[in-house]
């Protein structure tokens, strides 16, 4: 008897494998090329790998000198991604972004207008400090960060693939700075909280980087590489229990929402009392996109510890830097004490 053909599930299965393996290496070769310049912050490094790897955005905030620009930098060079930089100031306009049309005059007098484009038309565009720009010019990567494309005197011009922006935001030197508006909040995949080293890291920077030479990075995979990965990612399969916990997170951390796993016999639920304290200390909550934020990034984050589904842990793990920028408390809870942190603990832990 002859053996039975592979049907399409197993060829497709064998497929998936095949290129997670693959993606693996290239995934523990970018790491290590990070590592040998960023020293130290193994959570930050691997939120900010799971944002690009997502295919989206991230904001990293932390006090100046902890190396959000030089991560930023080290990104761009470790993942084949050309970049640009623009630093982000009061004065900035969304043409300074985005480009503008300029009139030539041919040699025959002839006139027309030409495009010239801005620093946008990178494949990884780094706002540096961007809070000290006007709403303005920040809602300028408004179109660009969630369609891939930005029209100037309506025309349309597509960015680079991939196009990712890595955001940069000091949270204690709020002088002459706007508030992000929540619209562009929303766009940001994770907020990525930047702390200090601890000591052994910072006794390594102390040597390694006041010396004669310095570590520089070095190229470990491509930008075709990166896409490929990205595009593994969307097909990483996700359990009925990752999915129910995401959603259960996303909607109790809704005002007026009545708490995880509605009419779901035997899941675990948040009692009245928790529920209704929970809601009345939000002003505003995740809307559905922090919803596929979550299942992209919990599955992105399962590829880089080297499994092929996600789990509960990676929604856990994941609640905080997903849901952090997209949640807002009252003012009397703020007056209470309450934080957002705290909020999202308290939804996380009933999962």
């Amino acid at each position: 008897m002859t053996a039975a053909a592979p049907d399409d599930a197993t060829i497709a299965a064998t497929a998936i494998v095949a290129q997670a393996e693959a993606a693996l290496s290239a995934i523990a070769r970018a790491r290590e090329a990070i590592g040998a310049v960023i020293f130290g912050q193994e959570r930050v490094v691997e939120l900010a790998l799971v944002t690009l790897l997502a295919g989206g955005h991230g904001l990293l905030v932390g006090v100046p000198g902890l190396a959000k620009t030089r991560l930023v930098e080290t990104l761009g060079t470790v993942l084949g991604l050309d970049s640009q930089r623009v630093q982000f100031t009061p004065d900035l306009m969304p043409a300074d972004i985005l480009g503008s049309e300029i009139l030539d005059e041919s040699t025959a007098g002839q006139r027309s207008f030409r495009f010239i484009r801005g620093p946008i038309f990178t494949r990884l565009l780094m706002a540096d400090e961007i809070n000290r720009a006007s709403p303005r010019t920040q809602s300028a990567l408004l179109q660009a960060m969630q369609e891939g494309f930005v029209t100037v005197a309506g025309v349309r011009h597509d960015l680079p693939q991939p196009f990712h922006v890595l955001a940069t935001q000091n949270p204690i030197e709020q002088e002459g700075t706007y508030p992000l508006p929540e619209a562009q909040l929303d766009r940001f995949l994770l907020q990525i909280d930047v702390g200090y080293p601890d000591r052994d890291t910072e006794r390594r920077i102390l040597l390694e980087t006041t010396g004669t030479r310095e570590a520089v990075a070095t190229a470990a995979i491509s930008a075709d590489t990166l896409v490929s990965i990205q595009r593994l990612v969307r097909r990483l399969p996700v359990g009925d229990s990752v999915v129910e916990a995401i959603l259960d997170l996303v909607r109790s951390a809704r005002p007026g929402e009545d708490g995880p796993a509605e009419g779901r016999a035997g899941a675990d639920k948040l009692a009245i009392s928790d529920k209704l304290a929970i809601s009345d200390k939000l002003a505003w909550g995740p809307g559905p996109r922090a919803s596929q934020a979550l299942t992209l990034a919990a599955r992105a984050r399962a590829l880089v510890q080297g499994r092929l589904a996600p789990s509960l842990d990676d929604v856990r793990a994941l609640a905080e830097p997903v849901l952090k920028h997209r949640i807002a408390l009252t003012f009397a809870a703020r007056a209470e004490g309450e934080t957002v942190e705290g909020v999202i603990a308290r939804i996380t832990a009933r999962i």
